[in-house]
């Protein structure tokens, strides 16, 4: 018998509960079985009553009949005389915790709502009005959207034409921002008056007026919960603003001691005016890196699982794309905290000769003599070499070098007096310090002479060379001294020279200046 009472029972425990709702407003739930009909079937059967309601029975007056020998006790409600449903105390909010009338009673005047907005309904006075308001947002909606247009596109023109001129300083700044604000003002506002449009017009008849209170209270709740979001947020934005100030101030107070060791007023251990740039730079990454790390917990969202989510995604970027910076970065340092090269100097690596134009983070950039400009990443540098012409030039400027063979029949002391006659021939060529000249070597047939000498502009090391070598034939053509490189294999029977007179043999022609020697 036990068994047969919870079989029964099974299918009133397993009915979900259902809302009644009749003109498309909520009367009451409906959470039980009543005469074989699952809650459901009763919903059905009251909207289908409710339906069927002539005008008569609309006029009558709603009311609640307690129903004799109900078991569970109930109540039917009524409009006029047509029944339209039962409520008993099965269908009642355990929670509540609320008697059969009074929960009766709060339906009935759900349902006395119903009928009023059906019988409103009917009226063809409502629809009148109501279709004089749907025109109205119209109308309003096609004008304000007309206007608006123009103004966003103003607003956006003029802070293209802001954006464009940068030579108005903070004032074509602030100018910009005003156009930006004012194009997002426009948004805002189409976005109010779309809402406010479709606000009236859902409320201008009676069955669409639940859904006008249903988007005016999502949209109340909506402001509410960010209103609320943004007031508990003060406090964290606060703490943030005041890790950021005194960040600002650190950096600034480390920039301006930088400043004064840059510019040669104040001397501090192991920094030097070639690495203090990095020096600074490096410093300014570890301030706002702990600032933001100390600020990190106190924004925003910062404990939601966006928030992490993203902060996984950004360090596995940084992880899978940073191998090759990170390489570059640290052999940045080595080239930097080596002082091996710096802005302005004339550098050779490998192959490649050229003034140090800027030493960035990721790599060096040079300008060779050809005006072009190279690129030489740390990772190079750090790999090979490097020859610099400038570092220990001083004030005397950058030296250059060319070598001659000459044969042992020519004194060395006249080599010598026709090289350094030769230099300071050479424009370009600083008289002082003044051009040398070594003996590098005594081969067998001939004597290597290097002549040394000073010049001002790196730049012009090639053409300065060229005009060096020139002056260098000219000078030994007109002593009747035979230059034996690059290589020596037989004595000529006459000297391999050119006179004066044949210098400037057609085509060649000489300067208007320039006398031909004889």
């Amino acid at each position: 018998m036990l068994a047969l009472l919870m079989l029964a029972a099974g299918p009133a425990w397993a009915a979900e509960p259902q809302e009644l709702r009749l003109f498309n407003r909520p009367v009451v739930e409906l959470r039980a079985p009543q005469g074989g009909l699952d809650p459901a079937e009763r919903v059905t059967r009251a909207q289908r009553r409710f339906q069927t309601l002539d005008e008569a029975a609309l006029a009558g007056e709603v009311q609640v009949r307690p129903v004799p020998q109900a078991d569970p006790p109930a109540v039917l409600l009524t409009v006029g005389e047509q029944p339209v449903f039962t409520l008993q105390t099965s269908d009642l909010d355990p929670e509540e915790h609320a008697g059969l009338m009074a929960a009766a009673e709060r339906a009935r005047h759900r349902l006395i709502d119903a009928v009023q907005a059906r019988r409103a309904q009917a009226e063809p006075a409502l629809w009148w009005r109501g279709g004089a308001v749907v025109a109205g947002v119209l109308l309003l909606w096609g004008l304000g959207g007309w206007g608006l247009a123009r103004l966003y596109g103003t607003c956006h023109d003029r802070g293209n034409a802001a954006r464009l001129r940068r030579d108005g300083g903070r004032s074509a700044y602030l100018r910009l921002i005003g156009w930006r604000l004012g194009a997002a003002a426009c948004w805002l506002l189409a976005a109010g008056g779309l809402w406010a449009g479709t606000l009236a017009a859902l409320a201008a008849f009676p069955w669409t007026q639940p859904w006008s209170q249903q988007v005016a209270g999502f949209v109340q709740q909506l402001g509410g919960w960010a209103v609320a979001g943004m007031l508990g947020a003060i406090p964290g934005l606060l703490t943030v603003a005041l890790v950021m100030v005194l960040a600002r101030a650190v950096h600034e107070g480390l920039g301006l001691l930088f400043r004064q060791v840059q510019d040669g007023k104040l001397r501090l251990p192991l920094l030097h005016a070639e690495t203090v740039g990095a020096t600074r730079r490096l410093t300014a990454v570890i301030v706002w890196g702990l600032a933001l790390a100390a600020a990190y917990p106190y924004l925003p969202g910062a404990g939601t699982d966006a928030f992490k989510g993203l902060s996984v995604l950004l360090g596995v970027m940084v992880t899978l794309g940073s191998s090759g910076v990170v390489t570059q970065l640290m052999s940045g340092l080595v080239v930097v905290y080596s002082r091996s090269l710096r802005k302005g100097d004339f550098v050779a690596v490998g192959s490649t000769e050229g003034v140090v134009s800027e030493v960035g983070a990721l790599a060096v950039k040079l300008v060779t003599m050809r005006n072009e400009e190279v690129t030489l990443p740390h990772s190079l540098l750090t790999s090979q070499p490097i020859r610099n012409y400038s570092k220990l030039a001083g004030t005397q400027g950058t030296l250059l070098s060319t070598t001659v063979s000459v044969g042992y029949d020519t004194p060395w002391r006249q080599v010598h007096a026709l090289l350094t006659e030769a230099a300071h021939a050479t424009p370009g060529v600083r008289t002082e310090p003044a051009a040398f000249v070594h003996q590098r070597a005594l081969n067998d047939f001939y004597v290597v002479y290097e002549l040394f000498a000073h010049i001002d502009q790196p730049l012009e090391r090639v053409a300065i060379l060229s005009a060096l070598h020139a002056a260098i034939q000219d000078a030994f053509n007109r002593h009747g001294v035979q230059i034996m490189s690059p290589h020596f294999l037989a004595q000529p029977e006459q000297p391999v020279l050119v006179p004066p007179a044949h210098w400037w043999r057609a085509p060649a022609r000489p300067p208007q200046h320039e006398d031909i020697p004889r």
